[in-house]
């Protein structure tokens, strides 16, 4: 049996790593997350920007993000979520596929609260240019990825 793959711009993803789908969006975990929980939301269509997406393709897209998000934020004992979108390349966006960055939050996690969109777009640049200017932030190796999306994927059931 041959694996299925999602886009993400130019790049596959393995069903491995998606832990929720709908009709027009799947879920998937980060391959560089900035916090416990930290996952993607995208489109099943490449739609580079935000106003691309057609009306029911921007209502599934949110609705999954909220359904994910609640989830998520139970699951990680959170108090509170952030939810991101760099939408163009002026945006900090780099994969040009539009997605929503969904980070369970917890207080204390970042010294000063809007240093997460720092830090997501200095995540977006490094994963564009390839380079690992945070030393503290490895890419994960699909094993990882999968038991995190395991983990995840059993809160949809």
């Amino acid at each position: 049996m041959e694996a299925e793959y999602y886009t993400f711009g130019p790049y596959k993803i393995h069903e491995k790593e998606v832990f929720y789908t709908s009709q027009l969006s799947y879920a998937l975990v980060n391959l560089r997350p900035l916090l416990p929980g930290h996952v993607l939301v995208c489109p099943r269509r490449e739609v580079k920007r935000f106003v691309d997406l057609t009306v029911e393709e921007t209502s599934d897209l949110w609705l999954t993000a909220q359904k994910v998000g609640a989830r998520l934020e139970a699951h990680y004992n959170a108090s509170s979520l952030t939810f991101a979108v760099q939408d163009g390349p002026q945006a900090g966006q780099t994969v040009p596929h539009m997605h929503v960055h969904i980070l369970p939050r917890k207080g204390g996690d970042f010294e000063k609260n809007d240093e997460i969109y720092d830090a997501i777009d200095m995540k977006e640049k490094e994963l564009k240019n390839k380079l690992d200017l945070d030393k503290d932030r490895k890419d994960r190796s699909l094993e990882e990825m999968a038991q995190e999306a395991d983990e995840l994927r059993k809160l949809f059931l």
